[in-house]
């Protein structure tokens, strides 16, 4: 049996108002809520992110959504040591 892991997007979506908030739940995980800086750090799945970045922009207490730049940064940390 082959097990098809789904691609997660994380998403930083700063809020107005954080007990609200708690409300993005439903439609993601909730990893991190920042009470001083008003974000809310969430996973979606990376096949539907489109649809719930419009649907989460559009919620009155939404400031803004921000997608995670990890698939852009190039995770390769070894060296070539030249002696």
């Amino acid at each position: 049996m082959v097990m098809d892991i789904a691609e997660r997007l994380g998403l930083a979506v700063w809020v107005k108002d954080l007990k609200a908030a708690r409300s993005l739940g439903r439609m993601g995980n909730i990893h991190y809520i920042s009470k001083r800086l008003n974000y809310v750090y969430l996973y979606v799945d990376g096949r539907k992110a489109d649809q719930l970045i419009h649907r989460i922009e559009r919620l009155p207490y939404v400031q803004r959504v921000e997608r995670s730049q990890r698939t852009r940064i190039s995770l390769d940390f070894s060296k070539t040591i030249n002696s």
